[in-house]
């Protein structure tokens, strides 16, 4: 039987919690009520509000207050805290309110990819990201407020019982013939990495993630997850973004991943040349008068400087420096995106040689952590061949 975690605020929405328990016991599954609110609950629970609370050191002493703002911060901590120590589960579902849908879903993102996640909220019809992130929570709205049953709610939660239901249901686990490995691309550098999925995708499941923030974020949360065993980082221009103001950083712990799991990486500057803006409206003043290029109505991408070119390569460096695992890192001193070519209008030596003698001074080379320089552009097809046979090189 599928066994399902219930969540959500019992001191507010205890009678649609013992709906929602009676609807997915109707569908098969066990469900176990979890309480995470800060007053009395409602109903008897399997999982009590003091029991998560200890997950945090404040959590406890809010608990019966009215300070709701600290409170709902406290619990969410301490919700994911409480569940990174329960795993005798196949499916979680919460309903809420902004309260409970922020607390449920902090605790939410922490689990695996893969494991089934559902929440019902009234914030569901709006901008879910800063609920989602990069994981796969499902969204659910609520169209009423979650304030008693009425013939909506009931229809609503009744869906949403027998379908986190039927996702543990669905789960199973993906054959381990191939190992998975993580890529990372965009659409400067397709080439490149379009030439090592062709020669990889026999041996590996390839995951390729565009590299727009969320894209190199949700890859190491794969890696931090035990579902990635190798990476082929061939597009870094995330950082660039997070150094320089840009609206694609994947943020300061970009590359983190690699360093606390040790798993094989091999990486280049892909894209480096380059920070992403929206319309040129959107470019902040300290920029005017910066070298540009107009990729669409929407995006307009701005030439890094060799300064910034030097902050990318200590950053790069310093977080590699870090890795105890394999890592092999390739430069394309022919150029590191399709813009960045003789003729093209990226093009500038000066700001990719300093790029590229920062990573070769600050990187600290040993025996597992290799730094190699090629005269190709990244996106020729002897340097998609050189990352692909560094890659094979240290799977052991």
């Amino acid at each position: 039987m599928a066994r399902i975690l219930v969540v959500g605020t019992a001191d507010t929405k205890g009678e649609e919690l013992a709906f929602l328990e009676h609807v997915i016991r109707e569908a098969g599954g066990t469900a176990l009520i979890v309480d995470v609110g800060i007053g009395r609950p409602l109903l008897p629970v399997g999982v009590t509000n003091s029991t998560v609370a200890c997950h945090d050191l404040t959590a406890p002493s809010l608990l019966g207050t009215n300070d709701r703002g600290p409170a709902i911060a406290a619990m969410g901590r301490a919700f994911q805290a409480f569940l990174a120590g329960y795993d005798a589960i196949d499916g979680i579902i919460g309903i809420g309110g902004g309260g409970g849908t922020s607390i449920i879903t902090e605790g939410m993102r922490a689990l695996p990819v893969g494991l089934p996640k559902l929440m019902v909220s009234t914030m569901a019809s709006g901008d879910v990201s800063p609920y989602v992130d990069v994981t796969d929570i499902t969204m659910m709205y609520s169209v009423t407020d979650l304030a008693g049953l009425n013939r909506i709610s009931r229809k609503i939660l009744r869906n949403a019982g027998f379908g986190i239901v039927g996702m543990a249901r669905a789960a199973k686990v993906e054959s381990a013939e191939k190992p998975a490995i993580g890529l990372t691309m965009f659409g400067v550098t397709t080439p490149c990495v379009t030439a090592i999925v062709e020669d990889l995708k026999a041996s590996h499941d390839c995951l390729v993630f565009h590299a727009t923030g969320t894209g190199g974020r949700a890859m190491e949360k794969l890696v931090d997850s035990g579902m990635i065993s190798g990476v082929i980082d061939a597009t870094t221009t995330e950082i660039a973004d997070h150094l320089c103001g840009g609206m694609l950083s994947a943020g300061a712990d970009r590359l983190g991943a690699f360093a606390r799991n040790r798993i094989r990486y091999v990486g280049s500057v892909g894209a480096c040349d380059m920070v992403n803006f929206q319309t040129p409206e959107s470019v902040p003043q300290k920029y005017r008068g910066r070298r540009f290029y107009q990729h669409n109505h929407q995006v307009t991408l701005m030439r890094t400087t060799a300064d910034e070119c030097v902050a990318i390569g200590r950053f790069i460096a310093e977080k590699l420096n870090a890795c105890e695992g394999y890592v092999r890192f390739l430069i394309p001193e022919g150029g590191v995106s399709m813009l960045d070519a003789p003729g093209q209008p990226f093009h500038d030596p000066d700001a990719n040689k300093a790029l590229f003698d920062t990573i070769e001074t600050v990187l600290i080379q040993t025996p597992q952590r290799h730094l190699t320089r090629l005269p190709f552009h990244i996106n020729a097809p002897a340097f998609s061949a050189a990352l692909t046979a560094a890659f094979r090189s240290i799977e052991g």
